[in-house]
């Protein structure tokens, strides 16, 4: 599925796309892949950094330009010593990276909510937090990792200022293998302990995990309280922090108890990204690489073109990426927000056969991306190599048998009257299906080829 929209760039007049409410992006001339679309956009905000006389001009889905200071000042500026000029368009630079923050809406009614992301915005965005709190008490729900990094900095954007809000917050354990109803008794335990009311909001700072779980336990908390998610991670940025899925995992099956409950926003600061471990990163570049995989063609092509880009964790290459994967899957979610319908399902694939790989492992032997990324020897060679350019396995760990995976894919939430149905890959880069109409004997070979000693388990 094709997405519209153009980026144009050009070394001296930066041009770009506004999504609703996003603040300019700076994109380099070399920069490749199509744009983001242009469905989700309002008027142009002006840049800080701007004359206050200055204004801008929206035609349609045309680009808007960037402004530069008034024409008068640009002249003066001439007169300066040369020696001034890189330190002053270093500075301008400086600035315009400081303004990039794109906005995506999960259009769902009354319930509807804002992504955002960019970076710096945990530093220089308090605001975005404290519109979407509408009591006065917060709960920031965290693991020991990120705690140790971003808790005070998220504090501090809560308290700092005029605010009035009173946070408390509650330190997990980090890991899948934590993720459990004991676990998230403790967050009940602080709320209750904090006398906290129908008016608090749970705030989830960090990745799938702390986010699943948070939400969880604002959905069940006097029977719903309000819910803000900041994730830390690109597989939460991606994927797990977008929908409203929350929930605990069981030792017969992943994420077999949760609820649907929507956030009041997700905020992405990107970033929180840098301090993200490799092997986290490559797990999360797999969510995106499914997107282009089941319905976004030409993002996986700029995939392809920028794969080094992200694993370099280029500013702009990472929030383009996160901007596309986010738009993709907010349109699911508001046509398929419960997966009642087949659409919502198709942001499964290769879940069934990765979820039974976590759980036969032991959680957390495997990331999430690294297991749902595993692919069979029907899926193109390019889609290999992308996934090998990310430094993700392509091959099962020793310790998955055939009759381990049927086991546990008998349990995946997509079996249906007794049935196993799959997501899979079907006509054109772009597209796929969900079907239990599959060849069952092809699934038994697929199995058998990759859990033999043939298949070795790499990385």
């Amino acid at each position: 599925m094709a997405l519209s929209g153009r980026v144009a760039s050009t070394a001296q007049s930066i041009s770009h796309h506004h999504s609703a409410r996003e603040a300019p992006i700076t994109l380099p001339a070399s920069f490749s892949g199509p744009a983001a679309p242009c469905s989700r956009r309002a008027p142009c905000q002006t840049p800080t950094h701007a004359s206050p006389s200055a204004a801008h001009q929206r035609q349609g889905c045309g680009p808007c330009t960037l402004l530069l200071p008034p024409a008068g000042q640009r002249r003066g500026a001439r007169t300066t010593a040369a020696a001034a000029a890189p330190a002053a368009e270093a500075s301008m630079l400086q600035q315009q990276e400081e303004l990039v923050m794109k906005t995506v809406d999960v259009s769902l009614g009354t319930r509807s909510y804002p992504i955002y992301i960019g970076n710096g915005l945990l530093q220089h965005r308090p605001e975005l937090f404290r519109k979407h709190i509408p009591g006065k008490k917060v709960l920031v729900v965290t693991n020991e990792n990120i705690a140790k990094i971003y808790l005070d900095k998220t504090v501090q954007a809560l308290t700092g200022g005029d605010s009035q809000l009173s946070v408390e917050s509650v330190v997990l354990p980090d890991g899948e293998d934590f993720k459990t109803l004991d676990d998230v008794a403790r967050v009940w335990d602080k709320a209750l302990q904090s006398r906290m009311d129908r008016g608090t909001t749970f705030l989830a700072l960090g990745g799938g995990v702390v986010g699943d779980m948070c939400g969880f336990a604002a959905a069940c908390y006097q029977r719903g309280v309000h819910f803000i998610q900041v994730p830390t991670t690109v597989m939460a940025q991606v994927d797990s922090s977008v929908g409203g899925k929350t929930g605990v995992n069981h030792p017969l099956g992943k994420n077999m108890i949760g609820a649907f409950y929507q956030p009041r926003a997700v905020l992405c600061d990107t970033d929180t990204l840098t301090t993200l471990p490799d092997r986290e990163l490559a797990s999360g570049i797999s969510e995106i690489v499914k997107y282009g995989l089941i319905r976004d063609a030409p993002l996986f092509a700029w995939l392809e073109e920028n794969m080094e880009k992200l694993m370099a964790r280029d500013t702009v290459a990472t929030a383009y990426a996160i901007e596309r994967s986010c738009i993709n899957k907010a349109e699911v979610v508001a046509a398929d927000e419960r997966e009642t319908n087949d659409l919502r399902a198709t942001l499964n694939l290769g879940h069934t056969f990765g979820h039974a790989i976590e759980t036969g492992t032991g959680y957390g032997t495997l990331l999430h991306g690294e297991a749902v990324g595993w692919i069979d020897r029907s899926i193109l060679d390019r889609t290999r190599t992308l996934l090998q350019r990310a430094r993700l396995p392509v091959t099962v760990p020793p310790e998955m048998s055939v009759d381990l995976f049927k086991s546990l894919m008998a349990v995946d939430k997509k079996v249906s009257a007794g049935k196993l149905r799959l997501i899979l890959l079907k006509g054109p880069l772009g597209s796929c299906v969900v079907t239990g109409d599959f060849d069952t004997a092809k699934l038994d070979e697929t199995l058998q080829h990759f859990c033999s000693g043939d298949a070795k388990y790499s990385v």
